[in-house]
């Protein structure tokens, strides 16, 4: 049945001076039978024509190259399906529901990320948990294979052995003596015991031994961050043959790496979501950007529409932007939209989707930001939705349609959401999780840099490239959606809706700030993408 097809594909692969692999063959076969029979030549031509893009070193096509462009087709494809773009600043705004973000994993053999293929259920199974845990470490330790500091050296001399910080397997570490390099998940497989386990085997550590070294010496020292079950980290440290425990020295997360690296190791996948630009069209956008110097983020958290003192907070924080003379480009709005836990709430359904219409009529009475601005909704933990569980799918259509009739083109996402402003990645998250990571630190966090939790914080999220990294005994997550909280490559800006006091850290070239509890504390963010300045405003 597809051999006419096949024979078709070949046929136009000679015309352009190719002899195509069978493996390449059905690769571009699978990917034409996609289309309806009248639009196969067209989807034929369009992967040859990419093809040409990639500079082709023989005259004969392996199944790489193929790969790369029909990833590339998929994700264009995909973006044009699922992205919510809208027009401000000639259209700079897109916002990216993470359940539409394309899935990828890392090949340990040939060394490159490739689309997950197929689809992915809502309910994983046993297997889907454990590749929860092997994709994690297996984004960090690509990373950490490029990193100077634990690279092995070239050339052998007196000095290389002792700067070496070559990752040792942990299967390696029986029957070897002297210090060694491992990278490892802590985990507790016996209750009170914990382990650091890799791809290859697992150790028993003892973290009580860490915390004296790091008190007593310096050189032996433990890296900023909340050290939690769970966590990859790096560690050095020698086997106690007696016990069969790893004795860690020292011990740090993996260090991170500059965006524009990552980007290179890509091969052109886009791990964030929405448009993929060509070179040209992104010179053309970062332009834009620069000239957008007037486009402004207004992020509040906790909108308790349940309250009239919040409305009323709320209606002076719109008034008084609906007097400037340029609006916000876009407003961000994230929960709760409650006061307390849908779950434990008094009032019926109709009472809080009534409140939503009321909210929507208050925005709709400010006829400049109505026309001019947009408005993004960001459920949070207490909010109504079929689980405590993240990712958090968007607010229900049947709870938002009345407000929906005042303000129609109203965008709402999920949490943790993804918006794009020109080249720009922002990160939304609404979640309530500084005060559990410090609570379920195994070590006390370094003083040696910083005393702030918010520092700690956003080191560890930034060093694990990864928005929640809990145990999922603490904060459960849906297996198979566990990318969308991936913060690979870093984004230019992370924004956090914790209901600990306002806080604003740069760190590694990323911007993070959390808003604060706007119904609570009367605090709210302004943010300018173009300069990324982070106003940290109040009533």
């Amino acid at each position: 049945m597809n051999a006419p097809m096949k024979k078709k594909i070949q046929k136009k692969c000679k015309i352009r001076g190719y002899n195509i692999k069978p493996e390449a063959l059905d690769e571009i076969l699978s990917f034409v039978t996609r289309f309806e029979p009248t639009e196969q030549e067209e989807a034929i031509d369009l992967v040859l024509e990419n093809l040409e893009h990639e500079s082709v070193k023989s005259t004969v096509i392996d199944v790489e190259p193929v790969q790369r462009v029909l990833n590339l087709l998929l994700e264009a494809d995909a973006a044009e399906e699922t992205v919510e773009t809208f027009a401000s600043s000639s259209s700079a705004i897109a916002v990216i529901d993470v359940f539409d973000v394309l899935r990828y994993k890392y090949d340990a053999i040939r060394r490159n990320f490739y689309l997950y293929p197929g689809s992915s259920p809502l309910h994983g199974d046993a297997a889907a948990k454990s590749a929860l845990y092997r994709d994690r470490f297996m984004l960090l330790s690509q990373r950490l294979s490029r990193h100077q500091d634990f690279t092995k050296p070239a050339f052998e001399s007196e000095l290389s052995q002792f700067r070496s910080r070559e990752i040792s397997p942990i299967q390696s570490l029986v029957g070897q003596k002297g210090r060694r390099w491992v990278m490892g998940v802590i985990s507790q497989l016996e209750d009170g015991h914990f382990y650091l386990e890799d791809l290859t085997a697992s150790v028993k550590i003892s973290l009580s031994d860490a915390i004296s070294f790091c008190a007593l010496t310096n050189p032996y020292k433990i890296t900023t961050g909340f050290f939690l079950e769970n966590t990859i980290v790096v560690a050095e440290g020698e086997m106690v043959s007696a016990e069969g425990i790893f004795q860690i020295y020292s011990c740090g997360f993996p260090p991170p790496e500059d965006r524009d690296k990552s980007l290179q190791v890509l091969a052109g996948h886009n791990f964030f979501g929405g448009c993929t630009f060509t070179k040209e069209e992104t010179i053309r956008q970062e332009e834009m950007e620069k000239r957008a110097v007037n486009d402004m983020f207004v992020i509040l958290s906790d909108i308790f529409v349940d309250k009239e003192e919040a409305m009323g907070k709320l209606e002076i924080v719109l008034d008084g932007f609906e007097s400037e003379e340029v609006v916000p480009s876009l407003f961000v709005f994230m929960g709760d939209f409650c006061s307390v836990p849908y779950s434990q709430a008094s009032g019926p359904f109709s009472i809080l989707r009534l409140q939503f219409g009321r909210l929507g009529k208050i925005i709709a009475a400010r006829p400049r930001l109505k026309e001019n601005s947009r408005f993004l909704f960001i459920p949070g933990p207490g909010d109504i939705g079929p689980s405590t569980v993240l990712p958090r799918c968007r607010l229900p259509k049947c709870l938002t349609e009345e407000f929906q009739k005042y303000i129609p083109e109203a965008i709402f996402s999920s949490n943790p959401c993804r918006v794009k402003f020109y080249t720009q990645e922002i990160v939304f998250f609404r979640q309530d999780q500084l005060y559990s990571m410090s609570r379920s630190s195994l070590v006390p966090p370094s003083v040696t840099e910083t005393t702030d939790p918010f520092q700690h914080f956003v080191a560890t999220i930034t060093h694990q490239s990864h928005l929640c990294p809990l145990p999922l005994t603490k904060q459960p997550i849906i297996w198979n959606y566990d990318h969308g909280l991936d913060l690979y490559p870093t984004p230019h800006t992370i924004v956090l809706g914790e209901r600990s006091p306002q806080k604003a850290f740069k760190y590694t070239g990323t911007t993070c700030f959390n808003t604060g509890s706007f119904s609570m504390d009367s605090t709210f963010v302004v943010y300018r993408p173009c300069s990324q300045e982070v106003e940290l405003s109040s009533l």
